[in-house]
């Protein structure tokens, strides 16, 4: 009796079945993925420029923006509400920063979506879900951090130093650059601290940490939140430590529940390849 023919699923059928990454990878030389990778980085270069030309043009008006806070703070407290620089390229300087900030902004998706075109082709399927998902609220969580530092943390911070300021035999004449530098670091500071969820995952991911452990190590968690916030802050009373605390505490229960999923989800993989292995 013959044996039945063999049947070979068409492409289509494997991509469905299989969380195998793309053949079009596989298929490539070295030499192309260089090519690849150069025509990626010239794209993101161009972005990155285009979004430079943008943000120069729009240079003034963001720092306009910017400065409300400081001058809403210096208006509160009676004092003349003027930014002052003790430069004569003080004025050009800030506007390219500003400028240059505000175009790799404005160029960071274009720049995330060529890297996204670059690794996808080599990534299962499960990972291109797991880093699109990443990239994604990593952008989110980074606007939320500014958006809080902006609206929230930056207008108590500038309120509390101008108030100690002006309680002595000083005068404030704030430079705009030093304001510059000063709210780069806050709205950056908790930009980077929204990651706090990102980062447990991915510690999750690898089974560094698992829910279990980091509820077992809540009161070690608020210490170093605590620790974090007054070195970060920059202010030294308390209510302004404590605001800034707060997020960073809602940030780890957050990721004490993103780290479940993953625990969760792990399992489940392993039980459903074991359940398929079993005879």
């Amino acid at each position: 009796m013959p044996p039945p023919p063999m049947v070979i699923p068409n492409q289509s059928d494997r991509a469905a079945d299989s969380p195998e990454p793309d053949d079009r990878s596989s298929r490539m030389s070295f030499l192309e993925h260089l090519t690849e990778l150069r025509q990626r980085l010239l794209y993101s270069v161009l972005a990155i420029a285009i979004g430079l030309g943008v943000g120069l043009y729009l240079s003034d008006r963001a720092f306009q923006f910017l400065s409300r806070p400081m001058l809403k703070a210096l208006r509160d407290h009676n004092l003349q509400d003027k930014l002052i620089y003790t430069s004569p390229l003080g004025p050009l300087q800030l506007f390219i920063t500003v400028g240059l900030y505000l175009g790799i902004v404005f160029a960071l998706p274009y720049v995330l979506y060529q890297v996204w075109l670059f690794i996808a082709p080599g990534l299962y399927r499960n990972e291109r879900k797991a880093v699109s998902l990443f990239i994604v609220s990593a952008f989110f969580l980074f606007l939320a951090g500014t958006a809080f530092g902006y609206f929230i943390m930056l207008p108590m911070s500038l309120d509390f130093l101008i108030k100690v300021g002006s309680s002595g035999p000083f005068t404030a004449m704030i430079s705009m650059n030093d304001y510059f530098d000063l709210t780069l670091v806050i709205l950056l500071g908790l930009g980077l601290v929204f990651q706090l969820p990102i980062l447990i995952f991915f510690l999750s991911l690898f089974g560094i940490v698992s829910p279990q452990f980091l509820w077992k190590n809540l009161r070690y968690a608020v210490l170093l939140i605590a620790v974090a916030a007054a070195i970060i802050t920059p202010t030294t009373d308390a209510l302004t430590m404590v605001i800034f605390m707060a997020p960073m505490l809602v940030l780890y229960l957050l990721g004490i529940g993103v780290s479940a999923l993953v625990v969760r989800s792990k399992r489940r993989a392993a039980e459903a390849s074991a359940g398929a292995g079993a005879p």
